[in-house]
């Protein structure tokens, strides 16, 4: 019943690789992106802004090639840049500057291997320089390395550049998510430290929430949930957060409350209606839920788990001939599915469409033949169509997985009593109502 939509907060904070000649550039965007365009020097006012600065160094002077090859990487001419920097880092191994470059350069043509590579050259010649630690364990934790954690650690420990709480911030942050399922108290621990180097940012308690939940810290996982909700009122992530937790602990009342503000502030989301249909159908409430769970399907017209609860939605609310529909339309995709075949037969069954349904009953035990249960159904669709042989011969199928019930006693003794074969028609219906005990009252004054 649960959804767990992809939160931005469980993502790798591996945005754009920083250039120690700019300032951090901090978007959350997934492992495989490459460096935004630089800003203008004066542009400051953006979190994530990219305009360039000089980081110092122990030298003011700097080799012209340097020079050259900040200005291609201004230009966004990576290849030419690169053809530089090659030359100057042979001829000088010792420049942690252009060994940055290079790494960042690297990084922007895609080749993740020689970007590391570079990084690594730039912390051997210089270790105390946040941005070239935490470039490299950035780009580590791309390949999953385990030595990803040591240059984030040491990256929390030093002074970035410029931007210092906003570049301690991600630093913290991005440990956190490295050793989230490794060390998950440490990572409880960096979250609540890059929650307080940016206390208006909801990443950090949407992340900690995310990892109490795993924990099944429910009251914890609440109250992250509630602090990133309160700085952002519109996240997705947060709400939904909320509503897992609460229809955890069966309080569908709460979720439905949350969820309906949800598909209020994104009717175009998907994953908010479909949520807010598996409340509602939990709450009892199946016609409520249809049209929730409708409009999921239509704006995420792939999504067959929706489906095939919209099938069961419909069933529930005796809409038999559109539950028959969505099932005939899973079984286009699936034909060898025997539940769905079973579910289909069903839908038959109640409406009184004995015959096909006797059919998906039958594909049902040729699919899946230890499928006790669809015995049963074979059964009672036979009795429906007067196949009384076939009636006691699924029984019979049936009773090699499953003890005899009542019900199967009775359908017995009917089947036998059309057949004329009194003998085993009384000795059926005898063990029927020696075992009714007053539940089917209809049956047991025929019997």
């Amino acid at each position: 019943m649960e959804l767990h939509v992809p939160m931005a907060a469980s993502k790798f904070v591996l945005a754009c690789t920083l250039s120690l000649r700019a300032c951090i550039c901090f978007a959350a965007q997934d492992a495989s992106s490459t460096p935004s365009p630089p800003q203008s020097q004066g542009d400051s006012s953006s979190r994530h802004s990219g305009h360039h600065i000089r980081v110092p160094v122990e030298d003011e002077s700097q080799p012209t090639e340097l020079t050259e090859a900040e200005a291609a990487i201004d230009k966004q001419d990576y290849l030419s840049a690169e053809s530089v920097l090659r030359k100057l880092v042979e001829r000088d191994p010792k420049n942690y500057v252009a060994w940055f470059d290079l790494g960042y350069v690297e990084n922007a043509l895609g080749k993740l291997d020689v970007s590391i590579a570079a990084y690594r050259k730039s912390v051997e010649a210089k270790p105390d320089v946040f941005e070239s630690n935490l470039n490299l364990g950035l780009q580590l934790a791309k390949t999953g390395s385990t030595e990803a954690e040591h240059f984030l650690q040491a990256a929390t420990r030093l002074n970035p550049t410029s931007h210092v709480e906003e570049g301690q911030y991600r630093a913290w942050l991005s440990l956190a998510q490295v050793i989230a399922k490794s060390k998950p108290e440490e990572a409880l621990a960096a979250y609540e430290h890059a929650a307080a180097l940016q206390p208006k940012e909801p990443e950090p308690h949407l992340s900690a929430g995310l990892l109490f939940e795993g924990k099944k810290k429910y009251a914890q996982a609440e109250s992250e949930y509630k602090k990133a909700l309160a700085l952002d009122p519109n996240s997705t992530d947060a709400v939904i957060g909320l509503a897992n937790l609460y229809m955890r602990g069966q309080n569908f009342a709460g979720a439905e409350d949350y969820l309906r503000k949800l598909t209020a502030a994104h009717p175009d989301s998907a994953p908010a209606h479909i949520q807010l249909a598996r409340v509602l159908a939990a709450e009892g409430n199946p016609k409520a839920a249809i049209p929730e769970m409708e409009t999921g399907i239509q704006l995420a017209p792939g999504d067959e788990t929706a489906l095939r609860e919209l099938g069961d939605l419909y069933s529930s609310a005796q809409q038999n001939d559109k539950a028959e529909s969505v099932r005939r339309r899973l079984l286009q995709a699936h034909p060898n599915d025997p539940e769905l075949h079973r579910e289909l037969g069903q839908d038959l069954l109640r409406q009184k469409k004995f015959k096909e349904a006797q059919q998906e009953f039958t594909t049902v035990v040729k699919l899946k033949p230890d499928f006790a249960q669809a015995y049963g159904d074979l059964a009672f669709a036979a009795g429906e169509n007067q196949d009384y042989p076939l009636v006691i011969r699924a029984l019979d199928l049936r009773l090699k997985f499953l003890p005899e019930i009542p019900i199967t006693y009775f359908m017995r003794a009917s089947a036998y009593d059309h057949l004329k074969d009194f003998k085993n028609a009384a000795a059926n219906y005898r063990l029927f109502l020696k075992t009714a005990n007053g539940q089917y009252p209809d049956q047991e004054w025929q019997a």
